[in-house]
């Protein structure tokens, strides 16, 4: 069990190294497949022994080694908590007293269950990070991720897919009434699209709980960025992070909550 958390949590970081390239590159409108990665300051390509997730930016005490300037933060920080969601969501795998969304779809998918579960996981980052950076959410990213849902239910859980469905147009009906009543001020449509995707995998009751905890952790972050006077009432702030943060929470601790 430890060796195949190890393992998990390596493939996370991996992974992660990946998501900071995109998350930087997809607002930047360059490819991902454009070479290997490069300093954002000097701009000069990153040599593979320096591209280790995780160990080259603590060996190089965060600057590059070409220029010398300060690597941001953003790259450390999005490998580790890669690795970390990775890492619970292997462990909660395993045991199903508090887990929702993670039990009722693990119990129809078998042993795709994990690699799905990491994609998904992938995708929260990622919409999350982006979202948090340039208040946009990819449209692509959320179309495939409701594609590859609809296309697992058909495949391994066809009497559930009328429901999810319903829940998934339910979600992000709710959501366009709140962007169409704020004339787009309170809710932008990438969060609608998104929705579609999360009503979808969560299904019926936990897409309520989902929708719920996003208002929740928003209003909180809100008060808080208001009371440390990073932000001020009436401004918009990207909602996507907090939809990508409450859906995996709910993929975990549904059912307990």
């Amino acid at each position: 069990m430890a060796l195949y958390l190890i393992l998990v949590s390596v493939l996370g970081l991996i992974v992660g190294s990946f998501l900071s390239a995109y998350t930087y590159r997809w607002p930047e409108g360059i490819p991902i497949s454009q070479g290997r990665s490069f300093c954002p300051k000097c701009k000069e390509k990153i040599s593979w022994f320096d591209n280790i997730p995780l160990f080259s930016y603590l060996l190089l005490r965060g600057r590059c080694r070409s220029c010398g300037q300060k690597i941001s933060l953003r790259y450390p920080l999005i490998e580790i908590s890669t690795a970390g969601s990775f890492l619970l969501m292997a462990y909660f795998l395993g045991d199903c007293s508090r887990a929702g969304v993670l039990c009722q779809w693990q119990g129809r998918l078998g042993e795709w269950a994990l690699p799905y579960f990491l994609f998904v996981t992938s995708a929260l980052i990622a919409i999350f990070v982006i979202d948090l950076e340039n208040q946009l959410i990819p449209d692509g990213l959320v179309y495939f991720m409701f594609f590859l849902t609809t296309t697992l239910l058909i495949l391994f859980w066809p009497q559930e897919l009328f429901l999810r469905l319903l829940s998934g147009f339910s979600a992000s009906t709710f959501l366009l009434l709140i962007h169409l009543a704020t004339r787009g001020r309170g809710m932008g449509l990438g969060d609608v699209k998104f929705a579609l995707f999360g009503g979808l995998f969560a299904g019926w009751p936990l897409s309520g709980l989902w929708l719920f905890l996003s208002f929740v952790i928003g209003a909180v972050v809100g008060v808080i960025l208001i009371f440390l006077g990073k932000a001020s009432l009436g401004q918009k702030i990207a909602f996507g992070p907090f939809l990508a943060l409450s859906l995996f929470i709910t993929m975990i601790w549904g059912n307990w909550l």
